[in-house]
């Protein structure tokens, strides 16, 4: 999906509040503090290779260094590069300042909540794109459930609105803004010319 076909998705959903929600996981994602330091991890029968890509074509563009991604894969095949050979064992490694960012359209295995909950306790932050699994967002710091039969919102198409979020070239200044600005209508009500 290219960035004009993302935009046109935005606006298609843009009264649903699924940008408003993917917008909020890209911001989150951008708290990791080094490069390398943000762990991709799926299921494993189901990697986000795809995710993991869009998130190191980001931080290219944005030069967001901290967006660059480290794809933890369940089962790196023998001799693969060194960015496709990080296993699960990293995800023990994580630490205070790195974010787990779990990507799991099915339920996610013991295994893997187990992983999840170790780098908790460490002090990893903890992030996940789901379809809907309880267990799983109650470890997570932030978590965006895409049920599973929605007919307008695709487990894929949040993947792609939450890996352009996280580049956004927007300032802190403006985000603190925005999010007053949206916290004062939801008091206020919307505002209204005369």
């Amino acid at each position: 999906m290219d960035a004009a076909s993302v935009a046109f998705l935005r606006e298609v959903l843009s009264t649903t509040g699924w940008v408003e929600r993917t917008r909020e996981l890209g911001l989150s994602l951008r708290s990791t503090r080094t490069p390398g330091g943000l762990l991709v991890v799926g299921t494993p029968d189901d990697e986000p290779w795809h995710l993991a890509a869009h998130l190191g074509d980001e931080a290219r563009m944005s030069g967001l260094a901290q967006l660059s991604p480290t794809l933890v894969r369940w089962s790196p095949p023998p001799g693969a590069p060194p960015h496709l050979s990080v296993g699960v064992d990293r995800i023990q490694a994580a630490r205070r300042g790195e974010t787990l960012f779990v990507v799991a359209e099915q339920k996610a295995p013991a295994p893997l909540l187990e992983r999840v909950d170790d780098a908790r306790r460490t002090g990893a932050t903890i992030l996940a794109l789901d379809g809907g699994d309880p267990e799983l967002e109650d470890l997570a710091h932030d978590a965006l459930a895409v049920p599973p039969h929605d007919d307008l919102f695709s487990f894929d198409a949040a993947q792609h609105l939450v890996s352009m979020a996280a580049g956004e070239a927007s300032r802190s200044r403006g985000r603190l803004l925005d999010r007053l600005a949206r916290l004062a209508e939801r008091i206020t009500g919307p505002h209204v010319s005369d």
